[in-house]
């Protein structure tokens, strides 16, 4: 895995800074930018396809006037999703993993972000066509010429990931973990990144506890009104804490548009549960005791 590269704690999800939710203007997201490198978070994840292919352009607008030194943060984007929405003139949703889009939707990336360079390249779903020769010629290219840093996946399973690692060193993925989503660390997912070196982010890490009713959310909200009052913090700290708990490193990816929020949840990485109460919070996710 690549050292050089420090993520913060938490990473800063660009996703709903634009179009899809927050609409943020140039002024509000250079704001946001700002804030969120007091707060410590330094680390930015974006991919082509948010805003309908426009946040990038929208973030690097910000990033510009921020004034930032670009070397203070790190830039995650993702690309392969060739999406109807937006401006593209696709028929069908599908992804693409040919060498050349590869390569120019990272330069679209630069130039969207006003950068010269991501820190961190990802594939941001897997395609049954998907070749790893193809893939690990365009990384390998990408990061001679000092476009990318360093490479990694999202949303792949160990298998996919092994193919691709068959041909070009793979240093992350980024997928599902919440304690409503708990299946990488019961389905060999994460076991299998610790043993290969691949560091871990998880996106949806508050998980669906405060948008969906149902038994399990249900049990894990009485769970985390006993543990806000023991630990005096938030729920979302709690839920942030357990995750960052797992040996396996795993980052989470913050979706929140409010800098408050974002200013607590970063209470997490100070925070170790108790082993008992992070064993209540897997139990109340089953709804049984644990395996």
């Amino acid at each position: 895995m690549n050292k050089d590269i420090q993520l913060s704690p938490i990473i800063a999800g660009a996703m709903n800074w634009g179009v899809w939710q927050a609409n943020f203007t140039t002024a509000e997201m250079t704001r946001m930018i700002h804030s969120c490198l007091e707060y410590g978070i330094t680390t930015f994840d974006h991919a082509d396809i948010y805003g309908g292919y426009t946040t990038e352009a929208e973030f690097g607008k910000a990033f510009a006037k921020s004034g930032i030194d670009r070397d203070t943060i790190q830039l995650i984007s993702k690309c392969g999703i060739q999406h109807t929405i937006g401006s593209r003139p696709n028929k069908v949703k599908h992804y693409d993993y040919s060498k050349e889009y590869i390569t120019w939707s990272v330069e679209n990336s630069l130039k969207f972000l006003k950068t010269d360079y991501l820190d961190i390249l990802l594939l941001h779903r897997p395609s049954p066509l998907m070749h790893p020769d193809v893939i690990a010629e365009a990384v390998s290219e990408l990061k001679t010429a000092g476009k990318i840093k360093s490479f990694g996946l999202s949303n792949f399973t160990s298998s996919q990931t092994d193919l691709i690692r068959s041909r070009t060193e793979v240093a992350y993925n980024q997928v599902e973990f919440s304690a409503t989503h708990i299946e990488p660390m019961l389905d060999g997912s994460f076991d299998y990144m610790m043993v290969n070196g691949i560091k871990p982010m998880a996106w949806s890490p508050i998980g669906s506890v405060f948008k969906v009713h149902n038994d399990q959310t249900h049990r894990l909200k009485l769970l985390l009104a006993e543990l806000v009052a023991k630990y005096e913090v938030t729920a979302d700290v709690i839920l942030m804490a357990w995750i960052l708990q797992h040996p396996a490193g795993v980052t989470p990816v913050s979706g929140s548009i409010n800098t408050e929020r974002l200013k607590n949840q970063m209470k997490a990485a100070k925070l170790t549960l108790e082993l008992e109460d992070w064993f209540a919070v897997w139990t109340e996710s089953i709804g049984n005791k644990v395996p």
